[in-house]
């Protein structure tokens, strides 16, 4: 089974035609729940914090995530399908 589903697509597209910061936020917020947010944004800190060569235990502290989500993200950064290495490398 793909994970590249029709709807996943849909919302794929839907952010790239986002064009500020003010419209992306709001969208966010409308889409998503507060402990959602926190999860995803607490992720993408984790990644530029692993890029940056931050020790795991330092991140999970400072993220308030647990090690074995660092160590997935870690993982998916040297492994997945690239998105982590091309906006990291912005």
């Amino acid at each position: 089974m793909t994970w590249k589903t029709p709807k996943l697509k849909n919302l794929a597209k839907t952010l790239l035609s986002i064009k500020n910061e003010s419209n992306m936020l709001a969208f966010l917020r409308d889409l998503c729940t507060l402990e959602e947010l926190e999860v995803i944004s607490s992720r993408w800190e984790a990644a530029r914090m692993i890029k940056k060569g931050s020790p795991y235990r330092k991140i999970a502290e400072k993220t308030g995530i647990s090690t074995a989500t660092v160590t997935r993200i870690a993982h998916w950064i040297r492994h997945g399908e690239g998105g982590y290495k091309k906006l990291l490398g912005k």
